[in-house]
């Protein structure tokens, strides 16, 4: 799929500007095994990169002026790199507009380009095309003007570009996006940056999303809400206990201790956060054991925090975690992503695909009148220049 998206890229790149590029970039989308909402929690999450991408054309323009082509769009834009960069009415210019700026922020100096993108992850759905846009165009930049950034620096300038758009995300989608590793999932400590891959083997069963088609406008306002509500119980169990310095340090039963003191709203959000930390843990030892059972367990277990504690579900997505649960082929589902719509995650049964996707399909339609989309998934490198 790779192979014609660059054909398809580079060739439209040709057409528009009449020579061919001079640096091409694959920058992947990712999915989050578990530790939903925990990135801006300061805890551990398991994300990975996938074979869903977006691939970057560009050259030089001997200007001061860069223009990008949005290929699947069919929408373009231009930037003069000499005036102060600010943010546009087309939305998805300002994730573009918004690395720039943090290349000029952070005092990297470069001129103007021309680009051409286009993609197969699917916009909306969960799977961070947004990280992948921001770090893909930052890698493309540094390649084709020599700039030195480190990988690190290149998630944390995409963060803080998605963080100028008004979307006020945690580090984990951009990191996942340039530390991936074909067949690796990343263990990564959010509050230090502190990383690990653990073997990406889950052995009879793969990897499948399934895209409820639905994103509901409650999205981006409850997401910052949910980042107040945990900000607010945080401060209240360390006013409590001291010594602790992030959620990870919290215990279980520490928590329970304060529960009658607590709002009981911040409660259930603070209590889903530090038992999902935990979990991620167990799902390292789950894969490094070869225990692939006990991942879909704690897989169900996530997402009914999701759904009953953190409250991020919506009826579309509980409805296809229960029929999962219910259905013997699969062993763990949960929403993936902000919540409110976007995909589920499931391990499948190698083999049972097909018959998956025609149930689910089938009962999907006949319950909400909507189209269910389904993406077979593979663990993949992150971004990299071709």
């Amino acid at each position: 799929m790779s192979d014609t998206l660059i054909q398809n890229t580079t060739a439209f790149f040709e057409k528009s500007f009449g020579n061919s590029p001079q640096k091409t970039v694959l920058s992947p989308g990712r999915i989050n095994i578990i530790g939903e909402h925990i990135d801006y929690n300061d805890g551990y999450v398991l994300p990975a990169a996938i074979d869903k991408v977006i691939c970057f054309t560009f050259a030089k323009n001997n200007s001061t002026t860069s223009k990008i082509i949005a290929l699947d769009l069919n929408e373009e834009f231009e930037v003069d790199l000499t005036k102060e960069i600010q943010l546009s009415e087309v939305t998805w210019t300002n994730y573009i507009r918004g690395v720039l700026k943090q290349l000029q922020d952070n005092g990297f100096s470069f001129e103007g380009f021309n680009c051409v993108f286009s993609s197969t992850i699917p916009v909306g759905s969960g799977l961070s095309s947004s990280a992948a846009l921001e770090c893909g165009m930052i890698f493309g930049v540094a390649a084709l003007f020599d700039l030195t950034i480190k990988k690190v620096d290149i998630a944390l300038m995409g963060q803080k570009a998605e963080h100028w758009v008004g979307i006020n995300c945690g580090i984990m989608d951009q990191f996942s996006s340039v530390h991936g590793i074909e067949n690796k999932v990343i263990k990564l400590d959010c509050n230090t940056l502190e990383f690990e891959y653990h073997d990406a083997n889950f052995k009879d069963y793969s990897l499948m999303l399934m895209d409820s088609n639905v994103k509901h406008s409650l999205f981006t306002s409850e997401y910052n809400t949910r980042r107040m509500e945990c900000e607010e119980g945080f401060s209240f169990i360390k006013s409590h206990f001291p010594d602790i310095k992030s959620f990870k340090d919290c215990s279980e039963q520490q928590l329970l201790s304060l529960q009658d003191k607590m709002n009981p709203i911040i409660f259930k959000r603070v209590h889903f956060v530090v038992k999902e930390i935990n979990r991620v843990q167990k799902a390292c030892e789950a894969l490094d054991n070869g225990n692939i059972e006990l991942l879909g367990a704690l897989l169900f277990e996530t997402h009914n925090g999701l759904s009953q504690e953190y409250e991020v579900s919506c009826t579309e997505l509980d409805m296809l975690v229960a029929t999962a649960k219910a259905d013997d082929t699969i062993i763990g589902s949960r929403l993936m992503g902000g919540g409110f719509g976007g995909c589920t995650l499931n391990l499948i049964k190698k083999g049972s695909e097909n018959e998956v996707k025609n149930k689910f399909s089938n009962l999907y339609l006949n319950t909400f009148g909507i189209e269910l989309k389904f993406y077979d998934v593979k663990i993949s490198n992150g971004t990299i220049l071709i």
